[in-house]
């Protein structure tokens, strides 16, 4: 098994206990409360495996050293 496929099995776990856990309630902003839940522990665990070099952390994700900041400001991460 692929480490992608372990990380999806792993979303779509979470995300059919949420719905078990909702009993019959309709949820709504599925996706933004996703993105919001994910977005910080991957930011955390990527600035540590790269030893808090922002720009190897944003080469790892993939993304601008700027936009990588500006998410660490928005969510408050201790970089």
């Amino acid at each position: 098994m692929s480490r992608n496929t372990e990380l999806a099995d792993a979303v779509k776990r979470s995300l059919e206990r949420y719905f078990r856990d909702m009993d019959g309630e309709q949820p709504t902003a599925i996706y933004d409360m996703v993105l919001k839940n994910i977005e910080r522990p991957l930011i955390e665990t990527v600035l540590g495996k790269a030893e808090g070099n922002q720009s190897a952390a944003a080469a790892m994700l993939g993304i601008d050293r700027n936009t990588l900041r500006k998410k660490i400001q928005q969510l408050r991460i201790k970089a």
